[in-house]
């Protein structure tokens, strides 16, 4: 029997796969603490730290909460996407794969299952992230076609990094699948997202500018602050609709000669 065989399914069934997985991904939250405090604790908790402790060295008018919101959001999405290679390398060597070739199911939604739930996830997290930044003085001025805009455009991220989460877990063994949370760590900080770009040394200011994470953020600043993205918002698009691509693309090849092998 061929893999493309095993997990065959009648045509009206894959959303009712596809659900079962998002079901299983998320019980998999649930049930795991360190799931639980890495992607709804940790966001928080570096908002805090941001605010409280750097906030006053930032900007000594309290205004720093506004500046630097959007930036947590994108960091957090970045970095609970991650959490999707350490999930789907699990997957992937834990034998759990297998025994679901045997079973007559929509072999795409087993990698449906973990982007969904980490797009629902994560907009759980950043919705956590936005109530502490308002406890902690953070007054956002979007109206609600601007909110609209924001979460969308969110998930659309959440989406993109996932993706290429995916093919990373594919591609990686469960350990090394761990680091690829430090390239969403470390590119948001140098990008204009926690301090403006002119306040970085001048050599660094090439970088900052080209890299994906100044627009990506850029783009989420606007929105809430109920302003238009010009630029930004096309280049953030750009970028991120070819993580989006790339990121879905590897994962569909390496999933099949994975299957298949």
């Amino acid at each position: 029997m061929t893999t493309a065989t095993q997990f065959a399914r009648p045509t009206n069934r894959p959303f009712l796969d596809i659900g079962a997985m998002i079901l299983r991904e998320s019980r998999r939250t649930i049930r795991s603490i360190d799931m639980l405090v890495t992607g709804l604790a940790l966001p928080a908790l570096i908002m805090c730290v941001f605010v409280i402790v750097f906030g006053g060295a930032a900007q000594r008018d309290g205004h720093y909460i506004q500046y630097v919101v959007p930036a947590i959001l994108i960091l957090c999405a970045g970095f609970g996407s991650a959490m999707t290679a350490v999930t789907v390398a699990k997957d992937m060597r834990g034998g759990i794969i297998d025994r679901f070739r045997t079973m007559p199911i929509f072999g795409g939604s087993v990698l449906v299952g973990h982007v969904a739930a980490s797009v629902i996830r994560n907009l759980i997290s950043s919705v956590v992230v936005i109530g502490v930044a308002v406890l902690l003085g953070f007054r956002p001025s979007a109206d609600l076609a601007h909110w609209v805009l924001a979460l969308l455009y969110l998930a659309f991220t959440i989406t993109a990094f996932t993706w290429l989460c995916c093919a990373a877990g594919l591609l990686l063994s469960e350990e090394a699948a761990g680091s690829v949370n430090f390239v969403f760590l470390f590119l948001p900080y140098v990008s204009s997202g926690f301090v403006p770009i002119d306040t970085m040394p001048s050599w660094l200011h090439g970088f900052a500018n080209a890299q994906p994470f100044t627009p990506i953020t850029e783009t989420m600043r606007a929105f809430i602050n109920n302003t238009s993205p010009g630029t930004n918002g096309w280049l953030a698009l750009a970028w991120l609709g070819g993580v989006l691509v790339v990121g879905y693309g590897a994962s569909l090849i390496l999933f099949r000669r994975r299957v298949n092998s």
